[in-house]
């Protein structure tokens, strides 16, 4: 493979303004760029989540499934990256919102239904996949708005929604093998 970048500077986004692949320039604050910036935080907080599974994985059985199901997740993010920077480019397969559904449906049986609302906690790792789970969400509203005015590939949004229900279902399971009860939440106090 060739090089991508030659060059990481260009100057030429220093007014607020960025290049698509199609040619067109936009600004920064646009509702694609705005989306395939929530798309990339979500990649990196994907990635740290991934590299505290690794490092946790040799004392904690059980959570090297949740790596080789996450880890192909990074690429899906930046494939779904690619379509957002290039309107014409499709990566994204059905296949893969099938792959997310399968490990969700697995997992769930595993942890049992919800009983109760939970908060993000209980160890850094499930902290960790809470934080992806919300930044999940926050790339959807992302991707909803792009979508309200020019339409995006409906295995787009449905990947990005599925894989914030994945991280929520994760944050369940790390709990459940790290053997650390989940956080309730508890209303507060009425008059």
């Amino acid at each position: 493979m060739g090089y991508r970048l030659s060059k990481i500077y260009t100057r030429t986004g220093d007014a607020g303004e960025t290049g698509l692949a199609d040619g067109r320039r936009v600004g920064k604050d646009h509702p694609r760029i705005e989306a395939i910036g929530e798309v990339d935080t979500l990649n990196s907080q994907l990635g740290l989540l991934l590299a505290e599974l690794a490092e946790q994985a040799a004392t904690h059985l059980g959570l090297g499934e949740l790596i080789d199901t996450l880890a192909p997740c990074q690429h899906r993010l930046f494939d779904l990256g690619g379509e957002l920077a290039m309107p014409d480019y499709q990566a994204l397969n059905p296949e893969e919102v099938e792959r997310l559904e399968t490990a969700i449906d697995r997992w769930n049986e595993e942890v049992g239904p919800l009983e109760n609302f939970i908060l993000p906690g209980g160890s850094r790792l499930i902290a960790q996949a809470h934080l992806c789970r919300s930044q999940a969400r926050g790339a959807e509203r992302r991707c909803q708005q792009l979508n309200a005015v020019e339409p995006l590939r409906a295995v787009l949004l449905a990947y990005v929604n599925r894989l914030s229900d994945l991280l929520f279902v994760a944050a369940r399971l790390i709990a459940r093998r790290q053997r650390i009860d989940e956080v309730l939440w508890r209303a507060a106090a009425r008059d």
